[in-house]
């Protein structure tokens, strides 16, 4: 049965989910809904799709649906009305601004039986899939230290939205959540955390954080992020370290990931290049979530999953704001 589904929020996000969709047969895009009137009714004739005036309009129509790509404080206002119309929802991340509203808005998807998946699409980049696949099939023995790094130009958007910390969080809360929700999904949960940055200290388009993560399975991550590039040059790191062996990943390679196994005789050990088939991870994020609608499936990626994943970002942004360690239950 072909799922009708609706755009919430004319941004990059909302331009990228929209052509992504139309690539999934069992998808039908039915409507898109901004604030911005020029803007909707601009995106609505680019997507050949109906623009309606108002979100309660769009809750009304017969849509299956709702993708909500719009500025985090915003999140849960959006979530909780498409809940309470039964609709099935996909929001961008993070979850929330802060536990309590996200707690509420698993709740509320939950009470009225629809499903709710929170856009962490790192699980679905082929580099982080097949290092996950690495790591869990214990070809580099015990995992001891990880570093992830991810940074470009500070993003601009609606009301330069991203520089407002109150909404955005920063980097912390909006992009290297990203990095937070993989390694949890990889090592299990995050015990304490420490992190410095640049929050409060008046550089409006300048964005950098450095966040430890000690895992209660033992294992360390350090988590890079940066705001301060030129724009165009987005980059990705990974590194992990175990006792038979290295995985990197640097998405500036040719080759993005390399292998080293230790050779048991006493040698050097030998490098294994490896690049994945390119497929956009966004594509396959969004037919996951629409094959769980179809079937009745919950997400790979839950709503205790995304709380957890907001529940580190804010213990680095407190950490940051502090200046001591946070420790996790």
């Amino acid at each position: 049965m072909v799922k009708k589904v609706g755009i919430i929020g004319c941004g990059t996000m909302g331009g990228f989910h929209a052509g992504f969709y139309r690539q999934i047969p069992d998808c039908q895009l039915a409507g898109v809904y901004d604030i911005a009137e020029e803007k909707r009714n601009k995106f609505a004739e680019e997507f050949k799709i109906k623009p309606f005036s108002s979100y309660d309009e769009m809750l009304k129509e017969d849509i299956d649906i709702i993708d909500i790509c719009l500025p985090t404080s915003l999140h849960k206002e959006y979530v909780l009305k498409a809940a309470e119309k039964k609709k099935n929802i996909f929001c961008e991340k993070p979850i929330a601004r802060n536990l309590e509203d996200g707690k509420m808005m698993v709740e509320s998807c939950k009470n009225a039986k629809v499903k709710f998946m929170v856009g962490h699409v790192l699980r679905y980049f082929h580099e982080y899939a097949k290092a996950k696949e690495v790591i869990d099939s214990r070809t580099l023995g015990n995992i001891g230290v990880v570093r992830a790094m991810r940074g470009g130009a500070f993003p601009h958007a609606w009301q330069e939205w991203y520089a407002d910390y109150q909404i955005s969080g920063g980097l912390v809360l909006d992009m290297i959540i990203h990095d937070f929700d993989f390694l949890r999904w990889c090592f299990g949960d995050v015990k304490r955390v420490y992190a410095k940055g640049m929050i409060n200290r008046g550089y409006k388009f300048i964005d950098y954080a450095l966040v430890t993560l000690r895992f209660k399975s033992g294992v360390i991550a350090h988590v890079e992020g940066t705001w301060a590039h030129p724009p165009g040059g987005f980059r990705t790191k990974l590194e992990v370290a175990g006792s038979k062996g290295l995985l990197n990943f640097d998405s500036s390679d040719s080759l993005p990931i390399h292998m080293e196994v230790k050779d048991t005789g006493g040698g050097r050990g030998v490098a294994v290049p490896e690049s994945p088939i390119k497929e956009s991870p966004y594509l396959l994020e969004l037919k996951h979530f629409v094959n769980c609608v179809i079937n009745n499936k919950e997400p790979d990626i839950t709503g205790k999953d995304a709380l957890k994943a907001l529940e580190i970002s804010l213990a680095a942004l407190e950490s940051i704001e502090t200046g001591r360690p946070v420790v996790l239950n």
